[in-house]
């Protein structure tokens, strides 16, 4: 868990990370966040006026986690390729969240029934994995857009760009992970 201060000093670093592309300054000291060091899967979110305008993250600890929210933060602003890269004047408008990631766990689940039963709406983020392709969607996703569990399932299959029912089929592998959110 993260104290309030280290959550304030989480949402400045992706916020200065964020201001540093445009205002040619460098970029944050990642000495300055040395506590945060550990590897960690983070997701960094960007909101204009309630609605999704920028979302790019890491699933797995490939990086320190004060260097994933950095690239992340980053790449949500410029690189999500849904959206136009923000512009400066934006900076002000965007509200950040940032969502830090247990390590994703299968769920050994066989059948489909057996599946629903293991997810938890507005706990459990997932990953879904077939033949080269994948999509995950965060814990909060599905509670924001009111889902049940084989709705969250179906979106989840859309956004690995599979058919909805997809999840349903042998040799598709389903992981869960928890995360822990911080917004503005």
């Amino acid at each position: 868990m993260f104290s309030d201060s280290q959550k304030t000093k989480i949402l400045r670093l992706a916020r200065q990370s964020i201001s540093s592309l445009y205002d040619d300054k460098q970029e944050p000291n990642l000495e300055e966040y040395k506590e945060f060091s550990e590897e960690q899967g983070v997701f960094v979110t960007l909101k204009k006026k309630g609605e999704l305008r920028g979302c790019i993250g890491y699933a797995q600890g490939y990086y320190s986690l004060n260097e994933a929210i950095l690239k992340a933060a980053r790449a949500a602003a410029i690189n999500d390729t849904r959206f136009d890269p923000l512009r400066k004047e934006e900076l002000d408008e965007i509200k950040l969240e940032v969502s830090i990631l247990t390590k994703p766990e299968m769920i050994k689940a066989r059948t489909p029934e057996e599946i629903l039963k293991e997810i938890v709406i507005g706990e459990d983020g997932l990953i879904l994995e077939r033949s080269g392709f994948s999509g995950l969607l965060l814990p909060q996703v599905p509670e924001e857009q009111g889902w049940d569990a084989k709705e969250y399932l179906e979106n989840l299959s859309y956004k690995a760009g599979l058919n909805k029912e997809a999840w349903r089929e042998p040799g598709v592998k389903i992981s869960k992970f928890q995360a822990i959110i911080i917004e503005e």
